[in-house]
């Protein structure tokens, strides 16, 4: 799924991200998704909330600060050399 482009709907909108890196916390499937392939881009943590007979991902933005910054250092480390930065 790396650098992989996938299209999430939001409100019926179709929004093109990168998937950078994906990850599994504490059972959680998290991804990192950026809005370009540029050194400059964007980045959202996005969290699976699909159940297991669901046929579409159903992924939410990661709000919490707390888990957000534990999720930033877990993908800062997969990822080695890159920089992101809240």
């Amino acid at each position: 799924m790396k650098n992989e482009k996938i299209v999430f709907t939001f409100d019926d909108e179709e929004v093109e991200f990168y998937v950078l890196e994906q990850t599994k916390v504490n059972g959680v499937s998290y991804i990192l998704v950026a809005d370009s392939d540029d050194d400059d881009a964007q980045c959202l943590i996005m969290k699976d909330l699909s159940e297991a007979e669901d046929t579409e991902s159903v992924y939410e933005i990661v709000e919490d600060e707390v888990e957000l910054e534990a999720l930033l250092k877990v993908f800062e480390e997969l990822l080695e050399d890159v920089d992101i930065e809240m």
